[in-house]
């Protein structure tokens, strides 16, 4: 069996307020701000719950809506420089008042492109015929071409062709190293010591193709256990040790 959750998605916190307000036809003027608080706590735990990710105008909101809360359980009320009360409200309404005014233009807006965009610019016909048959018809094209036309691009694709100097050329270039070739350089350092670092097979001939392919011969001599490798000192170094071969008894 499969359950299938249903939550209501809102393009801004405003939105989800205004919801809110229209869905309980409260009076956008006296906003019974707890009772929109909690539910918008709401609404963002449940978000939280689904392991949706709350934006962060969402929390700002939120965090301003318990400011406000907040503020009206005060005794003391804010006054103005007129020695009125300051509502806490009233920012808020403030703006949830422009957001509905710019909501609604905005669907009005909204359904004028859709309507444009559903128009077809008026034009010529014959001019709209003639440019269809020029790019679908070949007997189109046809009809304005004649022998001077064709004599002229002959002209002009000879000529490039004539001026065309530079050839295309592919040079392969062979590395003077092969992996067995550095495998016996490997095993005949290591016929006079049994260790050494990775550093001083690159100073022998330090160029990238030369420590590429010896640095390979390396991992094959690790896979045929003819060596192995120890962490050494230093950045990007290690010691290769010769595998001593154990007597058959």
């Amino acid at each position: 069996m499969s359950f299938e959750i249903k939550l209501p998605l809102f393009e801004g916190p405003f939105d989800l307020l205004l919801f809110f307000i229209e869905r309980d036809e409260l009076d956008i003027y006296d906003i019974p701000i707890s009772k929109i608080t909690n539910e918008f706590l709401q609404y963002i735990h449940q978000l939280e719950k689904l392991e949706i990710e709350v934006a962060s105008e969402f929390i700002l909101v939120a965090a301003t809506l318990m400011k406000i809360k907040s503020k009206m359980l005060i005794p003391r009320p804010e006054l103005n420089a007129d020695g009125e009360e300051i509502d806490p409200r009233e920012e808020l309404i403030k703006h949830l008042l422009e957001y509905k005014k710019y909501k609604s233009v905005i669907q009005e807006l909204s359904t004028m492109e859709e309507n444009r965009l559903s128009r077809k610019a008026r034009g010529n016909v014959i001019d709209e015929l003639k440019s269809l048959s020029e790019v679908d018809s070949v007997d189109a094209e046809m009809q304005d071409l004649d022998l001077y036309k064709l004599l002229k691009v002959y002209q002009r694709v000879m000529a490039k062709y004539a001026n065309r100097t530079d050839e295309t050329t592919h040079t392969v270039i062979q590395y003077p190293y092969t992996i067995d070739q550095q495998k016996n350089f490997v095993l005949e350092k290591l016929s006079f010591t049994n260790r050494v670092p990775f550093t001083q097979f690159i100073s022998y001939k330090p160029d990238k193709i030369f420590v590429i392919y010896t640095f390979l011969a390396i991992l094959e001599l690790l896979q045929l256990s003819l060596v192995t490798i120890k962490i050494g000192e230093g950045f990007n170094n290690f010691w290769v040790e010769k595998v001593e071969e154990v007597p058959v008894l």
